[in-house]
């Protein structure tokens, strides 16, 4: 018996030194591939073995009074400048009421209705100016704004421009009222952080916030009926109806952009679009100051029917001319009927809406060389923008 225990005791100590070797292994192999967890268990250890009162840094610090999220800073600093709009239009009762359009009662009383919903920002408090996009007070009788304060107040259109989708408005109580900051957006890069903030689904929801980053530059965007956008930010912000008008904003609170649009097809999320401050200001001061805006033309119809036509030939791409106005600019350089416009100066144009975009980068009275093919020899010609109005 004693012969036996003499032999087990050996054998006792090599398992608790390799259980020991094992432990001390599987320590340190857990630092490596866990390092995150084993600094909890550690920290947790500390704690439960240090004072109580010992301070402890959270992650997310959510007992303080104010946060110093840069999201709610803007939504505090820009959100009282954001207005709801509502559209109203003339609809007969007997429209209104599910009783036709063709009735031939000219007698039937009218009335005004709310057609749509948007929103807007001040950028003139002290003459109650308001920006918001064209087509959400289209064709409208009447335009009331809501303010931040409670206060709804009907407001004047000062000017509207459909080619550029803006519009300004105008409402005469400019007591306590709050202007944006505009900013810059020709410096805008993708991915910077920005902020949407408008009345999504009419002022149930006003100054709705979302944040989001800016995903693409120079989008261009074809609207409903023959209007284009170009040069748009297109951002992950949500943007729903109703934002249409609102702004875009960096964390600076500087306005970057008007929400204008979203890609509303199925299966497609997170792609909502702004028209740049920075191009807008220009229209916008032009609204002001003169009720409508000027665009730089040449004054000629294109089409881009040529384009099929031009790729089963193997033939230049370009913006096909099949009307010109002969007092026009364009007309009067000598461009005719049938040319295809390849050039605007040194930049490349392969459609008629790269074509229409290029013109809009200059104003009206700048000098431009356009490059043209005519009976496949290729020609150039400067050309003295002209100029078209709001429509």
């Amino acid at each position: 018996m004693s012969e036996k225990k003499n032999r087990l005791l050996p054998l006792a100590a090599l398992c608790i030194i390799s259980a020991l070797l094992g432990g001390v292994s599987s320590v340190s192999i857990l630092q490596y591939v866990y390092p995150e967890t084993l600094s909890a268990i550690e920290a947790q250890a500390s704690l439960n073995s240090a004072d109580t009162n010992r301070p402890v840094t959270l992650l997310a610090n959510t007992q303080t009074d104010e946060s110093n999220s840069p999201v709610v800073q803007v939504a505090k600093e820009v959100g009282p400048a954001v207005v709801g709009i509502s559209n109203y239009q003339t609809v007969s009762n007997l429209q209104r009421y599910g009783f036709g359009l063709g009735s031939r009662n000219n007698t039937q009383s009218s009335e005004l209705v709310e057609a749509g919903t948007g929103s807007g920002f001040i950028i003139d408090a002290q003459n109650g100016y308001i920006v918001t996009n064209n087509h959400v007070i289209e064709d409208a009788k009447k335009i009331t704004v809501s303010l931040s304060d409670g206060r709804n107040l009907e407001a004047k259109l000062i000017g509207s421009d459909s080619r550029t989708d803006l519009a300004v408005l105008q409402i005469s109580d400019t007591s306590n009222l709050t202007e944006v900051k505009l900013g810059d957006s020709s410096k805008i890069e993708v991915g910077e952080f920005v902020v949407a903030i408008g009345n999504p689904g009419g002022n149930e929801f006003a100054r709705s916030v979302t944040a989001g980053v800016i995903s693409a530059t120079n989008r261009t965007l074809q609207m409903s009926g023959e209007s284009t956008l170009y040069n748009m930010l297109q951002t992950d912000a949500a943007i729903n109806p109703g934002n249409s008008g609102g702004p875009l904003v960096n964390y600076y609170g500087e306005i970057i952009g008007i929400n204008s649009a979203k890609y509303a097809e199925n299966g497609f999320e997170g792609m909502g679009f702004a028209i740049p401050i920075s191009e807008a200001t220009s229209i916008i001061t032009q609204l002001v100051e003169n009720g409508v805006a000027k665009h730089p033309a040449l004054l000629v119809s294109v089409s881009d029917q040529y384009l099929l036509y031009a790729k089963e030939k193997n033939l230049p791409l370009g913006a096909y001319i099949y009307e010109v106005n002969p007092e026009g600019p364009a007309g009067k350089a000598g461009i005719q009927e049938g040319d295809v416009i390849t050039h605007i100066n040194d930049v490349k144009v392969e459609n008629s809406t790269e074509l229409i975009g290029e013109i809009y980068k200059h104003n009206v009275g700048d000098k431009v060389t356009l490059t043209f093919i005519r009976n496949g020899q290729t020609k150039a010609v400067q050309v003295t923008l002209g100029e078209i109005a709001s429509q």
